[in-house]
């Protein structure tokens, strides 16, 4: 089974998630106002990010710019026809 994108969005908390296949045990880095990497405890692979605040922000959010975890591109690489 290939690994999903979850993203989720909370309008009432204006939260933000977007991760990178099933939960796992993880902790939050904050990379920028409001905004968290959620990083893999056990393997120091990315998960996915965390935004707070998404519309109630005094600068707000209109794009973002985010790594994609080396494992998803590996998937992409192999199942992509040349």
């Amino acid at each position: 089974m290939n690994p999903k994108l979850h993203i989720y969005y909370d309008i009432e908390s204006d939260y933000l998630e977007i991760r990178f296949g099933e939960p796992t045990e993880s902790r939050y880095e904050k990379i920028g106002q409001d905004t968290f990497v959620r990083i893999d405890e056990k393997t120091g692979e990315v998960k996915g990010y965390a935004i707070f605040n998404v519309q109630k922000s005094d600068d707000p959010l209109k794009t973002i710019d985010v790594d994609i975890p080396e494992s998803i591109l590996k998937m992409i690489k192999t199942k992509v026809p040349s």
